[in-house]
């Protein structure tokens, strides 16, 4: 077994905090975080005589002054628990997400202390910050841009140069949120230089550094992070460099750390939801659904793990529930990648008239995002690639190539380039995308129709199978007809090796026999030569003129 990897038949992997243990295994995705408090476990029983407990609270009594000198009671003990916006506040300061009560508080709180203290440059940070959850948290686009103005009161109030940390830091969630990973990149860089050990920046570089292609970068800032921080926003970076790297079972495995650094329900459900990703793209279909419908159970107002359960569903051939998830999903978050899904679901349903919508609502969502600053240019490619204009997808994604030069768009921008008759150029970016180690059975598919348009047969064979084999139901419209097309390239060329045999039957050849050795008193033939006179005849020496 790889090293990292976990299954249900494997020892279960222990992790936690203090006073708590933390039980994890793949049988029931519900089961991984449960904690198991040290009050619960049975203890022998214990039995006093009535001089023992005498004793016994004499000495508690001592004990329990004494801690009264060491420590006094101060005014401000208490054992309430923190209010929702503190909540809130934690979590965005930690990088980590909010319930949606508890950052409907925050803003309202942060709103009404920076109304009454407009020059308060670490409350707007805060402000700004929630506002980038938000937006995460909604898909509405239209919080990037209250975001945005956010932060930069904040460092108006306390520039950069005099260390405002968190608004530079949010700056770079901001820009990778919006998929401007060469601006996040340059936020991030600056933090790091001028405080190289605030462990916030790095998230920053890990996305940022992703989002460009520079994986190797990527990695060399989570090892930075882990050497500063261990918690959830490190695990989760952490899982995210391996799957980009093709490294699933550590993937899997540094996911499900993180499950021991969540606290709050809604981080376990953000981590059930991406460790139903990572089992999804693994073509683990059924394991897949019971971790997207763990975090449904654990945070029901999850819209991510809505459509990640759309998506097995479909898979599984249960259609009519897959819409009905995704309209869920997409009602509560209008995701335009889950707009393209529910299109294709109805078109492999056979119901292309409704497909339209979806269709209709992703132009808008994107043109809307486009406002917002948000780039939506590789879902708007395949979409253009698959139902609309295969040129106009090749413009936009070469112009997103310029600037992010990473798979995604790598494998976009050759699938655009194969549907607008371009097979050489499109093998180029296709191997981009695949040779990098992720391993994407979408990606495998595109390579393969690529090569087999080349007339490449045993590439498109290879690289067919190696789709089936990574997520043999990664699409309800490609995954068809990426087994039609093994079915056709697997099958020998025509003729059959029949034809290849000989008409004749292969019969051995006679070899010569050699010579017998002379017997004693015999002479050779040579020898016999001599004897009579006859001389051989000398080889021709070669002429002065053959040089």
């Amino acid at each position: 077994m790889a090293a990292g990897a976990i299954g249900v038949n494997t020892p279960a992997t222990l992790f936690g905090h203090p006073g708590e243990l933390v039980i994890l295994t793949h049988s029931d995705p519900m089961h991984r975080f449960d904690r198991i408090d040290e009050e619960s476990q049975s203890a022998p029983p214990v039995t006093f005589t009535g001089r023992k407990t005498l004793v016994a609270a004499a000495v508690a009594v001592v004990l329990i002054a004494g801690a009264l000198v060491i420590r006094p009671v101060r005014a401000g003990d208490d054992a309430r628990p923190p209010a929702p916006s503190e909540r809130a506040a934690a979590a965005v300061g930690m990088g980590a997400p909010a319930a949606a009560v508890d950052l409907t508080a925050l803003v309202a709180d942060r709103e009404k202390w920076v109304a009454a203290h407009p020059d308060d440059g670490a409350s707007w940070a805060v402000l700004g910050s929630a506002y980038l959850e938000q937006a995460r948290r909604t898909a509405d686009s239209r919080w990037f841009p209250k975001a945005e103005k956010a932060l930069k009161r904040s460092l108006d109030a306390l520039p950069a140069e005099k260390g405002n940390f968190d608004a530079m830091t949010g700056m770079g969630t901001l820009a990778n949120a919006r998929g401007d990973f060469g601006t996040a990149k340059k936020w991030g860089e600056l933090v790091r230089a001028q405080a190289p050990r605030r462990w916030t920046a790095y998230p920053v570089l890990v996305d940022a550094y992703s989002g460009l292609g520079d994986y190797k970068a990527a990695q060399k800032a989570l090892e930075r992070l882990e050497q500063l921080h261990s918690g959830l926003a490190a695990r989760i970076r952490a899982s995210q460099v391996y799957r980009d790297r093709g490294w699933r079972e550590d993937a899997v495995l540094a996911m499900e750390h993180a499950g021991g650094a969540a606290k709050s329900p809604t981080e376990k459900a953000y981590v059930l939801f991406r460790l139903g990703e990572l089992s999804w793209e693994r073509g683990e279909t059924a394991e897949a659904l019971g971790l997207y419908e763990g975090a449904l159970r654990t945070d029901p107002g999850r819209p991510e793990a809505l459509g990640g359960r759309a998506r097995a569903l479909a898979a599984l051939g249960r259609g009519g529930e897959a819409v009905r998830d995704y309209r869920m999903a997409l009602g509560r978050a209008p995701v335009p990648r889950l707009e393209l899904e529910l299109g294709e679901l109805l078109e492999s349903l056979g119901r292309a008239d409704e497909a339209r919508a979806p269709y209709d609502v992703l132009r808008t969502l994107a043109a809307r995002g486009a406002a917002d600053g948000v780039n939506e240019e590789v879902v708007l490619g395949l979409f253009e690639a698959d139902h609309a204009d295969p040129a106009a997808a090749v413009r936009r994604l070469s112009t997103e190539w310029a600037r992010h030069k990473n798979v995604q768009v790598a494998d976009a921008l050759g699938w655009a380039l194969h549907r607008n008759g371009d097979n050489a150029s499109a093998l180029e970016y296709a191997k981009k995308a695949t040779d990098a180690g992720m391993r994407n059975a979408e990606f495998s598919y595109h390579r393969a129709i690529i090569e087999r348009g080349l007339g490449d047969e045993a590439g498109a064979r290879r690289h067919l199978q190696e789709a089936m084999r990574t997520n043999p139901v990664f699409s309800p419209v490609r995954a068809p007809l990426a087994k039609e097309a093994l079915a056709a390239v697997g099958r020998p060329a025509p003729g059959g090796p029949e034809n290849m045999q000989p008409r004749t039957p292969w019969v051995e050849p006679e070899l010569p026999k050699p010579n017998p050795k002379p017997k004693p008193g015999e002479k050779a033939e040579t020898g016999e030569k001599a004897e009579t006179g006859e001389k051989a005849e000398p080889s021709p020496s070669p002429s002065p003129s053959a040089d």
